[in-house]
């Protein structure tokens, strides 16, 4: 980002505002644009830096960095990290089956809305974990806040682990 036009910008102000005063002030002005130019591209600098800190935060994990070159910054872009890459088509998918879970007491069978808003990479991880089990991501949250609230351990197939009761395994044996 050439900081040029913007510096040339100041000392077009200073040497307007030192015309108005007369020719001491004029020669004052010439003097002082040097030491303000390098003052104000440190200025702009710093703003810069400043405002890409705010962005920093919002795109986290990624990231924008200012760097100088020169006199003039340049910004670097970090992504972050993409989602884990999607299986190729000729690999076959095998989805678990997974048992939707049990109504609650009461439960009319309604359904309501709500907004959810995840950070980028866990939205990535959480289509990649719904992918891998054949569900919609909306089907999988559903099944892991059920599993979440009614105590369970893991979002898994059900019958695949320690029963409720915690004092045995369930499946077959030979």
């Amino acid at each position: 980002m050439d900081l040029t036009p913007y510096v040339d910008n100041l000392r077009r102000e200073l040497a307007v505002a030192a015309d108005a005063s007369g020719d001491e002030a004029r020669a004052l002005a010439e003097r002082l644009s040097a030491p303000l130019e390098s003052a104000a591209r440190l200025t702009l600098l710093n703003v810069l830096s400043e405002a890409m800190s705010d962005v920093t935060r919002e795109l986290a994990p990624g990231s924008v960095d200012v760097r100088l070159r020169g006199l003039d910054p340049e910004f670097v872009v970090t992504p972050p990290p993409a989602p884990d890459p999607v299986r190729e088509a000729r690999e076959p998918v095998v989805a678990p089956v997974v048992a939707a879970p049990p109504a609650a007491e009461g439960d009319d069978g309604t359904m309501v809305r709500i907004n959810l808003r995840l950070p980028a990479h866990l939205k990535g991880r959480a289509e990649g974990a719904a992918a891998a089990e054949g569900l919609s991501v909306n089907a999988w949250l559903v099944r892991a806040v059920a599993v979440a609230l009614d105590g369970g351990g893991s979002a898994g197939a059900p019958g695949r682990g320690r029963e409720s009761g915690g004092r045995g395994f369930t499946g077959w044996v030979r």
